[in-house]
């Protein structure tokens, strides 16, 4: 039977479009380093391409969340290690005004307090960023205040935060509060109090005063060291699962390249045998073409 000259060609033409998509198609893999650029090309792959890449984003979202959660804790770890100092420094003044200090120590005494709670006063409304550290939820708004004599002296201190806590995802199932607590953050308040009464009992050379004062001090002590211990485990737990999510986002992108990586070498031998058939397709088309036209003309 004989076969059709412009069958032939059709199929000659048919064999060769497809050497050259699939030459091009290898040439485009070994150029970009990638096996699939479009869904249709592994329909299976891009499907779970997808959802790694989706996780992935969630992933990084959760590793931005932890880093944003770590500087909070940090800040305020120093802000209440800042508290602290403050603190023992008013017991150990305390301690001195309760001696046989005359009335130019007490003096002395009384001054540098001032200045303590000058110091606390800022360190308890401490921004990081544009938030306030010690405020609870409500972070747009100074959480300590104060009232002043005619001399600029304080007399009082109030709390104007809230006691809500504000918690940061670090996963899907996870989360944390890096702020303060809402006791801890009263404390402060409270703590400016009692230096505003040693100060006035330290000008006033009230020896009861000063031992009540220094009494609260030591009860308050306690816990800004139950506070501090509370801040570093949670800086502990967010360092924890930070380095988790990390190692999560690590073996995601590794299984994202697995899926559209191509294995160059493999790439490479096939476009080597691709460009070859495609040539050899090239040469045949000719000679049959030629044949073909020879025929036509006897």
């Amino acid at each position: 039977m004989r076969i059709a000259s412009n069958t032939i060609q059709d199929n000659i033409v048919r064999q060769i479009q497809s050497l050259g998509v699939q030459t091009a198609k290898l040439q485009n893999q070994v150029a970009s380093g990638q096996r699939i650029t479009q869904a249709d090309e592994d329909p299976a792959a891009a499907g779970r391409v997808l959802n790694q890449q989706s996780e992935l984003r969630r992933v990084d979202q959760f590793d931005r969340n932890a880093t944003r959660a770590l500087e909070i804790s940090q800040a305020t770890f120093a802000g209440l290690g800042d508290v602290k100092e403050i603190s023992t420094r008013a017991g150990e003044l305390a301690t001195l005004g309760r001696s046989t200090a005359g009335p130019d120590a007490l003096q002395a005494y009384s001054a540098e307090v001032n200045q303590l709670i000058e110091q606390l006063l800022q360190v308890g409304n401490t921004r990081l960023g544009s938030d306030y550290l010690f405020a609870g939820t409500a972070v747009d708004t100074p959480p300590f205040s104060v009232t002043r004599d005619g001399a600029g002296n304080v007399t009082a201190a109030t709390y104007d935060g809230d006691n809500a806590t504000a918690n940061i995802p670090l996963s899907e199932v996870a989360s944390v509060s890096p702020f303060s607590s809402g006791a801890t953050n009263q404390s402060v308040r409270d703590l400016l109090n009692q230096l505003v009464g040693l100060r006035d009992a330290f000008n006033a050379n009230d020896s009861a005063g000063i031992a009540t004062a220094q009494a609260a001090l030591i009860n308050g002590e306690d816990d800004l060291v139950s506070a501090l211990a509370n801040t570093g485990a949670v800086q502990m737990r967010i360092e924890v699962n930070r380095t988790q999510q990390q190692a999560r986002g690590d073996s995601l992108v590794s299984l994202v390249a697995g899926e559209t990586s191509a294995d160059l070498p493999d790439t490479i031998v096939r476009l080597n045998q691709s460009q070859v058939a495609y040539q050899a397709a090239l040469q045949s088309a000719a000679s049959i073409m030629k044949i073909s036209l020879l025929d036509y003309i006897r």
